[in-house]
């Protein structure tokens, strides 16, 4: 492991309990082993997190370029909602 930065990381007692179970069990070699795969976790969703911030953005920049706000009747749309989920599709038939 040549291309590596070491950092200290703070952890609570609970935590470090667990990350020394999971190296006295035999899953991993090192706490720095279950480090790596907890960041390789965490990153994955932090990069899910980014691209979902990113598409409520968008969808916020429609709603509003879409032109003023209307009234709406939640019953009647949820009632045309569930007539049109109760008509078979196109595609079905």
């Amino acid at each position: 492991m040549a291309n590596v930065e070491k950092m200290s990381v703070s952890v609570t007692p609970q935590h470090a309990e667990i990350l020394r179970d999971a190296v006295q069990s035999g899953a991993y070699a090192s706490s720095s082993e279950v480090i790596r795969e907890a960041m390789r976790d965490w990153s994955a969703k932090w990069v899910q997190r980014r691209g979902d911030i990113e598409t409520l953005r968008l969808m916020w920049t429609e709603g509003k370029a879409s032109g003023a706000a209307t009234p709406v009747d939640f019953d009647d749309l949820l009632d045309e909602a569930r007539a049109e989920l109760a008509t078979p599709a196109k595609h079905d038939r």
